[in-house]
Formats: structure tokens, sequence, C-alpha cells
């Protein structure tokens, strides 16, 4: 392990310390109260939100209710009471960590509806509702936490084809390592471009805390790879500070493509370090304001291969300090039956911007001077009933004299319209434009990115454009009880412009048209949702396969 990777475990463990003997954390101190949910809960006589908040009701007693991944039932098969028996329940303590709000503070919807989000995003739990259950004569109120397990030990193995190539994975994983909210994994894949092997570890509430380690080890065919990081992040809206320190160092080959096919092939080893953090004013008339800053090291190192002795790009290290500012306004909204199937989403229809700016210098050991320069904004809006518009964009890129290195900007919209609780039509558009990109960087499109009907990574340039049509059909049918159903018909064109050194000319415009099968996982903690899609390519060469059948597990629809 190299020195500076030894340098961040010991910064890691030490910071650790500090924080186990007396860090600021959601399980410290006397202001929380956990009971056993009472029989009888009812909230008739429980005042409106408006009202508790405009009397100043505070929290009573913080109820947590954990449901089994089966819901029992008399009729419940055995099979399923089985996979309840062995599971373990996620610990109330480890929902408790979750929590943005204390016994004894005041009562506030959007805190609630904030902590809601938050239990929802963890892989272990399906969802999550807070409701107040007894308003109390004291101006207190008692409110119930509940949430939904899903099955989180993951032995086995997965098979998925995009672009006309096959991966697979044999992997052990748990994301709730006996109940405790931590992540452990153990797996073995095979893809593309290499086989790995790869352990790792995350516990997102350290010692009880927000704050967040986690650790990585791999072995490729082609290198290795060893990630440390811990960081307190800005874990809510009104989090008032955040700090993180991080290491990697990995070796690997980086191939290039040209029209779905490797055409050669770097061997680069990568080594970062980043130490930042930042400070905030917290919520203030529904935006917040956040004041980034910290060093970052980033060395590239390149070696010829012996197959492929020609020439070697230049080695490179940016080092430099930075600062930045970030703004987010708080307007969410709820739904179901968009991304997911048969879940309550959070869309984030708000503003939000965050812009950094670097100086690397020969001072701090950079190769090169200049300024590296990152940015990305997003504006979502509800254009009416049941319609969405969500715009994004994004820079990098690093100012050497008096031209741009590794230049990129994105651009990209998402648009959904609801028919009905079962219908719903998606259209997406992206185009991304780069220039003088590092030698390990490429501009790719293909079947692994969006243009489903053409061989992965099939063109390449300066430039591209996506678009994307898709009318979304969603059931309530669940096989099993395991999966949610849905399905899709789908519309792609893309194409690149410009030049890359390594790729065939672009050959304009690329269409495809096909049809998938979606099924949304009900009660586990893996992938949100299974694709399986055939996909038609209408243009392109005699080298393009007339079907393409892609199988990969997504986050969204």
């Amino acid at each position: 392990m190299s020195g500076f990777i030894r340098f961040a475990a010991l910064s890691s463990s030490l910071l650790a310390s500090v924080i186990a003997s007396g860090a600021e954390g959601p399980a410290s101190g006397e202001r929380f109260a956990l009971v056993v949910p009472a029989a009888g809960n009812h909230r008739s006589g429980v005042p409106t939100d408006q009202e508790l908040e405009r009397r100043g009701a505070r929290i009573g007693r913080i109820e947590i209710e954990v449901d089994d991944i089966f819901e029992p039932t008399r009729q419940l098969a055995a099979p399923y009471r089985v996979a309840n028996g062995l599971h373990i329940s996620t610990h109330d303590q480890t929902v408790a960590q979750q929590l943005l709000f204390r016994t004894g503070e005041r009562y506030n919807r959007r805190t609630i509806d904030e902590t809601e989000r938050l239990l929802r995003g963890q892989r272990y739990l399906n969802d999550a509702t807070i409701s107040p259950t007894r308003y109390n004569a004291d101006n207190t109120v008692d409110v119930l936490v509940r949430v939904h397990d899903v099955w989180t030990l993951s032995p086995g193995f997965s098979f998925g084809r995009k672009g006309g190539e096959n991966n697979t994975r044999m992997k052990f994983q748990d994301t709730n390592f006996l109940g405790l909210g931590k992540q452990v994994s153990l797996e073995r894949s095979r893809d593309v471009d290499r086989t790995a092997w790869r352990l790792a570890y995350t516990d997102p509430n350290l010692f009880g805390s927000w704050w967040k380690l986690s650790g990585a080890y791999s072995s490729f065919s082609d290198g290795a790879e060893q990630v440390i990081a811990l960081e307190r992040p800005f874990y809510a809206l009104d989090t008032r500070w955040s700090t993180n320190l991080s290491a990697l160092d990995t070796t690997s080959g980086i191939p290039k493509y040209s029209l779905g096919r490797q055409v050669g092939q770097l061997r680069m080893r990568s080594r970062q370090f980043d130490l930042g953090g930042g400070l905030s004013t917290g919520l203030q008339d529904g935006w917040v304001r956040r004041y980034l800053g910290g060093i970052r090291y980033q060395s590239h190192t390149f070696a010829p291969r012996p197959s492929e002795p020609d020439t070697v790009p230049s080695d490179r290290v940016i080092a430099y300090p930075w600062i930045g500012i970030e703004v987010i306004e708080d307007q969410y909204v709820s739904t179901r039956n968009l991304d997911q199937i048969g879940r309550t989403e959070d869309l984030h229809l708000g503003h939000s911007a965050r812009i950094e700016a670097g100086w690397p210098a020969s001072a701090f050991g950079s190769t090169r001077n200049g300024m590296v320069l990152k940015g990305a904004l997003q504006a979502g809006a509800q254009l009416g009933s049941d319609q969405y518009l969500i715009n994004a964009l994004s820079i990098g890129g690093r100012i050497e004299g008096a031209g741009i290195a590794n230049g990129r900007l994105e651009l990209s919209s998402r648009y959904y319209l609801r028919h009905s609780d079962s219908r719903v039509f998606f259209a997406s558009a992206a185009t991304t434009l780069v220039s003088h990109l590092d030698p390990e960087e490429q501009l790719l499109l293909g079947g692994d990115n969006g243009l489903r009907g053409y061989p992965l990574r099939y063109q390449a340039g300066t430039a591209s454009a996506l678009i994307t049509l898709e009318e979304r059909f969603y059931t309530n049918w669940q096989p099993l009880k395991l999966f949610n159903v849905g399905a899709a018909a789908f519309f792609d064109v893309g194409r690149t412009w410009g030049h890359d050194d390594f790729a065939a000319p672009a050959a304009g415009w690329l269409k495809d048209v096909g049809v998938g099968l979606r099924l949304g996982s009900a009660r586990s903690g893996l992938g949100n949702v299974l694709h399986v899609d055939l996909a038609l390519p209408l243009d392109g060469g005699k080298d393009i396969d007339s079907v393409q059948l892609l199988i990969e597990t997504q986050r969204s629809f």
C-alpha cells in the first residue's frame, strides 16, 4: 500500500477515535426516547401539522415500528414466513440514527418530511412514513416512525448483457449487516474490460454518529485498486458543517474503442487524495448556502504495455487548493410510478448550483499551472398536474495557458407526463461537448449508455447527442410477492461529431426502437429495476446485429 494511503488510513483511525470519544451524533445524549409502539394507537384528536406548529408543540415519544419483509397474515405461505424468520430485522437504533428530530424539539413537518426522504434513501428500507399519533395535554405530540424492511443478504450469481457484450457477477453482499445498517460485500465480476475481485465495507453511521467510513480493495486482471474514505457529509439541509478525507490508488488498463471494438489500451496508475469540508448558514427562507474548500492531489502515471510499446502519454500531476459554493432550494415532491415501480419516489424540483475553482501550481507538486473549474446546475419544475421537467448542466476542465484541457460540458433534460396511474410518457435529451481530453478519456456513445440498438461504445468523437422517447407501463402484479412488473416501448436516436484519434469517423444519426420488461425489486435491497430489452437498430452497417438483447440492473426505470 502506498505511503499516502497509509497516511490516510492512520488519519481515519485517529479521527474515528475522536468521534468515538465524543462525537455529535443522533444517538448521543438523553434527548431521544425509544418505546415499543403501544397497542391501539390512533390519530383521532391530533391537530393538523399547521396547528401543531402554530401551538409550538414539541416532540413527545418517538415510536419506531419495523415491518417484516412480507406482511404477516393468516394466509401468508410457509416460504414467506421462513424468510421473515430468517431475516434479521433492522434495529430500532439503526433507524433512530437517521432521524433529524429528537424528543423535546419543536414539531416541524418540514423536518419530518426530510427525514422520510432520508430513510427512503437507505437501500435496506423499502418505504418510510412518519406521522403524529397522539397529542398530549402538555403540548407534546407523539410520532410513529414506520419503515418496511427488505431482504439485504444476497449470496448469488447475476448475468447481464448490453451493447452485445456479456457480464457476470458472483457476489456475497449484505447492505444491512446484522440489522445495523452496515454494508459488507465480496464479489467476483467479469465484463468486457476485466475480471475483478472486490472486498468492500461501509459504515454510514460510525459509532452512532453522522460520520461515514468506507473502504475497499479490488484485484483486477489488469491491476488493483485501494480506496479509503472518512467523511461527515451535509446529511441534512440544515447541517452546518462537513468534512472529508479520502485516498485512492488504482492501477489498470484503459481501453480505447472504435465501432464497439477495442483498438488500443493504455496502462495507467492513478493516485488521488482529497481533504476538504464546508460550512453552512443552514436552511434559511427555503434555501441552503454552503461554503466549500480543501486540497486535492491527482497523479496519473502511464506505462507502455508489452504488446503496445508505442507512444506513451506524459505523466501528469494536478495538485491544488480549491474553494467553492453550493446553493440548494428546498422544494421536493413525493410521487410513485415514475422511475420506480410501486415505490415512493422523492423528486427534487427546486434549483441547485455548485461551483468549484482550484489553482494547480508547481509549489504544490503539480506538473501544470493554471485553473481547475467544476460546476453543476439543476432546475426542476412541475408544469401542471402530473407533469415534471428537470434540467441539468455540468462543466469541468482545466485552463492551462491560453487553452482548455480535459474540458467537458453536459446538458440534459428529463420530462415526465403521467397519463394515468399505470402509464407515463418519458422523454430525455442530452448533449455533451468535450475539448482536448486527457489521453485516458474518450467520449463514447453506444448500447451501454443509451443507444440501445447498437454495440457498446460504438461511436466516439468530441460531441454527442442522445434523445429517448419512452412510454412506460406499470402494473399491480407482484409475482411471488418478489417483483413489481412494468414494461416500456422506446425509441432512441443519437450521434457523435468530431474527430477521435482512435475511432472511426462519425456515422451520422443512429436510431433504434424496442420494447422492454421491467422488474422492480419489491423485497430486496439490491438493484431497484431489472431491465430486459429487445432493441432493433434502424441504421448502421452489416457489423451490427439485427436485434440487440440487453439485460441489466439499473437504479431507475
